[in-house]
């Protein structure tokens, strides 16, 4: 049976509060490419990336939130938000950081491929083409299936009621 692979990420929140009590927002990126143009619903993720067997999943997605959003991480304490397995057949591995960052201040990292296909052109597109503050309610439209658990979790953690990561 293949493992379909691992990724690890970091997801910024900022803590808000409501007529509920406290609350989030995510910081989460539209993904790039033209596979992506166009769409919104699940077409979102947490800023991420593959990781082989030399790296450690906190470093992986130390790296991919610098390739991804052309920033360094901000300091504080990460929030351990467990793994899921994606419909790929991938395991993600994600952590929260609570922080405050101007999308504005984003220059995403790229990548090359041949479009349209069979085509023999090369074009780059950013890896994700924009980010954006979004409550629960809006990162559950926009984030892939398989990445909308690691919001719960971290609304549960925050709001006291988290019992442990797979919650």
């Amino acid at each position: 049976m293949s493992t379909g692979g691992r990724s690890a990420g970091l997801l910024l929140f900022r803590v808000t509060e409501g007529m509920g009590g406290r609350d989030v927002e995510v910081l989460i990126g539209h993904m790039g490419g033209p596979f992506w143009a166009g769409r919104e619903a699940a077409a979102w993720s947490v800023p991420k990336g593959e990781y082989g067997p030399e790296e450690h999943a906190e470093a992986a997605a130390r790296r991919e939130f610098v390739e991804e959003l052309g920033v360094p991480v901000p300091p504080g304490e990460w929030i351990a938000l467990g793994e899921s397995r994606q419909r790929s057949g991938k395991t993600v591995t994600v952590w929260a950081l609570e922080a405050e960052l101007d999308v504005a201040s984003v220059v995403p990292g790229t990548f090359t491929m041949e479009w349209p296909r069979g085509s023999g052109v090369q074009q780059e597109f950013p890896e994700m083409d924009r980010f954006a503050w979004c409550t629960p309610e809006q990162a559950a439209e926009r984030l892939i299936v398989g990445q909308r658990v690691f919001v719960g979790r971290l609304r549960a953690q925050v709001r006291g009621t988290a019992t442990s990561p797979d919650a």
